[in-house]
């Protein structure tokens, strides 16, 4: 197990009088992390061209999938129950230069392969009629299809109706697993908007969203779970009163090093799907995130924000050796093996699967 002893945990926010501050952090500095925090927003927030382009192609996409539930016409191919927006686009955390917007396209009738490309096929051409001088191009894919123009993507993930899940075939329709994440992607968004519309959840989670994109060990953290522990990180305290953006944003890195995503800890109940979401990862991939998380935090406590947040350096912070006014932060070692006859038995299997 990790040693969680040595890392600054959150529990001061929950029972204060039992956990006094050691030293307070000087005005001046937490003004000039709050500063480079909202500057950094600033930097990931999205042009108002982007914005525009992306609610642009959205709406169409939309209209022409709407005239389809309620007139399909000749079209026969896949009958639409219904389509929902979802995704960092409708949640308004999107960060600039990712374009897209994800929509969920739920079908009365079963996902075949061949019933989703008809699908995408028909959208694209309806768009085409219309607007005959948009570049627009169409690609399926296993999770459904994406309609792209010159500036932005709608990303379509396509799933089906409930009672239909039992009835898939592995060669004929699309991926259950793919289908259910997209009912997934449904119950997120709908949480979102009822429980996370608070203005600086949504500026942490775009800050989340690039810690995660610069720092390798933060991969195994899903968009889905970054909404949960900002929205944790900010609302959990006994007056249920949001942060500030500073607190919340150090909060996170000290409840990641204190072992909230290891084995053994409660963590974030996933309101949607009622399991601890950081059991979705690997043991690997929870010590990672942990480890990353403990390096990251002893640079913050020395100063080291402007790299933390890529105004400054890179991110071999968390790989390399670095030094703070004389202080030397050392990035900490894998506290997880992989037992050696676990290792070989996945080799092999992974081995099986390569022939095949």
């Amino acid at each position: 197990l990790r040693d969680w002893s040595s890392d600054v945990c959150s529990s001061d926010l929950l029972a204060e009088p039992a956990f006094p501050p050691v030293r307070t952090i000087p005005g001046q500095v937490e003004e000039a992390f709050q500063a480079a925090l909202l500057k950094r927003n600033t930097d990931l927030t999205p042009s108002e061209k982007e914005t525009t382009a992306v609610t642009n192609l959205v709406t169409k996409i939309q209209a022409v999938l709407d005239t389809l539930i309620v007139s399909p016409g000749t079209f026969d191919a896949c009958q639409i129950e219904e389509v929902r927006q979802v995704g960092s686009f409708k949640k308004g955390t999107m960060t600039t230069g990712n374009n897209v917007s994800d929509l969920v396209v739920v079908l009365k009738t079963l996902p075949t392969k061949e019933a989703v490309e008809a699908l995408g096929n028909k959208v694209w051409e309806t768009l085409k009629m219309k607007e005959p001088r948009e570049v627009l191009t169409m690609i399926p894919n296993e999770k459904g299809f994406d309609l792209s123009n010159t500036e932005a993507t709608g990303r379509i993930l396509i799933t089906t109706i409930p009672p239909n899940l039992k009835k898939l075939e592995a060669n004929l329709h699309l991926d259950g697993k793919l289908l259910q994440a997209a009912h997934s992607a449904v119950r997120h968004s709908r949480w979102f908007e009822e429980n996370a519309q608070q203005p600086t959840i949504k500026t942490l989670i775009r800050l989340l969203h690039d810690l995660r994109k610069r720092f390798t060990g933060f991969q195994p953290l899903t968009p889905w779970m970054l909404d949960l522990l900002a929205h944790y990180a900010i609302l959990n305290n006994p007056g249920r009163q949001a942060l500030p953006l500073t607190q919340s944003y150090r909060r996170v890195l000290q409840l990641l090093s204190a072992g909230f995503f290891l084995p053994g800890s409660a963590g974030i109940s996933d309101p949607c799907d009622h399991v601890r979401i950081h059991t979705v990862m690997t043991l690997e991939e929870q010590d990672l995130v942990c480890l990353t998380a403990q390096t990251l935090l002893r640079v913050l406590s020395h100063g080291g924000y402007k790299q933390i947040l890529g105004i400054e350096g890179n991110s071999s912070i968390a790989s390399e050796m670095s030094v703070w006014d004389g202080v030397v932060v050392n990035p900490l070692e894998r506290a997880y093996e992989k037992p050696a006859d676990v290792q070989r038995s996945e080799e092999h299997t992974s081995e099986l699967q390569s022939r095949k």
